[in-house]
């Protein structure tokens, strides 16, 4: 770490990965809060696949999944990402509210101490991406920002960042709100809605096919076993197919319950682009440069301020 300017994301789906690294390569400490059965399709670029595995790495960076704040404030301090299982924010409270091992700092930031050395909860990010507000406020942190519809800057956030596809992706806004979720993907060598696949019924998923896959039209890649069935190899299912030939960019995870009409894949049109179903997406990039600005420029501010 370069600095001692903590910061919280929530969420560690795909998106969030990309602000992640980009925190990280500036050499800001980054704690992630995820839920207990992350739900990401293109688990091979998202860092909350380390709730399932302990760890995970994208690219150039890794997370370790804490099992408490001391395992993850040893993590920070050992120069690492921390992760809790942690949807509601707890972690964020305790960190602020906790009188026994932190404190008030006298700039007014709250201090993580450890190991001779302190942290600062500087900025808490919501890169959860429900299209709605799971519990972020706007006096979690000195700086609050939330990526995607579903805040309004000045109000329980400082920023919002633009995360629809277009001239204005990544654009920061400090009074109002995203653009609203439209629910159609980006259009792809002529495709968009058919790019993502959903749930046919509710139950329990299994696969049969693996990200980074050429798949052809109405070829199966995944069954529904109904929950009431047992999930036995073989059982039958509803089956789940492509909906045009190409690359499967995601895919859930094997054995996730899932209800009728949940997202569950995502494929990609150009099938020499496998390479991408390992790397953080343009648009994540472009995310996590705003992310990274908005904190560059609040630091900044603080020190004229000062």
């Amino acid at each position: 770490m370069v600095t001692d300017q903590l910061v919280i994301v929530r969420g560690g789906g795909d998106i969030a990965t990309g602000t992640i690294r980009t925190l990280r390569r500036a050499g800001f400490p980054v704690l992630i809060l995820e839920s207990a059965h992350p739900s990401a399709i293109r688990r091979t670029v998202a860092l909350s696949e380390a709730v399932y595995e302990g760890s995970a790495t994208v690219e150039d960076v890794s997370v370790t999944l804490a099992h408490n704040l001391d395992e993850a404030e040893y993590l920070l301090f050992q120069d690492g990402i921390a992760m809790l299982v942690d949807p509601d924010g707890a972690a964020i409270r305790d960190i602020i509210h906790s009188g026994e091992k932190y404190a008030e700092w006298d700039t007014g930031l709250t201090t993580l101490e450890g190991g001779g050395r302190h942290l600062f909860l500087t900025c808490v990010v919501d890169a959860i991406l429900a299209k709605k507000n799971l519990g972020t406020t706007k006096d979690m942190a000195p700086l609050v920002i939330a990526l995607g519809p579903g805040f309004t800057a000045g109000k329980d956030c400082d920023v919002v960042i633009e995360t629809m596809r277009g001239h204005s992706l990544g654009r920061a806004i400090t009074e109002g709100e995203a653009l609203h979720n439209t629910g159609t993907p980006g259009l792809i060598a002529g495709h968009a809605q058919d790019r993502v696949i959903h749930s046919p019924a509710a139950g329990i998923v299994k696969t049969c096919a693996a990200i980074g896959d050429i798949v052809e039209e109405g070829q199966p890649i995944a069954s529904i076993i109904p929950e009431e069935s047992s999930p036995r190899l073989g059982e039958p299912g509803v089956p789940v197919r492509a909906t045009f030939t190409g690359l499967l960019r995601g895919l859930i995870r094997d054995g996730y319950p899932v209800p009728e009409g949940f997202k569950i894949a995502d494929i990609d049109p150009r099938a020499s682009e496998h390479d991408n179903c390992f790397r953080i997406s343009d648009k994540a990039r472009a995310i996590g440069g705003s992310v990274l600005t908005e904190l560059i420029h609040f630091a900044a501010q603080q020190n004229f301020d000062e």
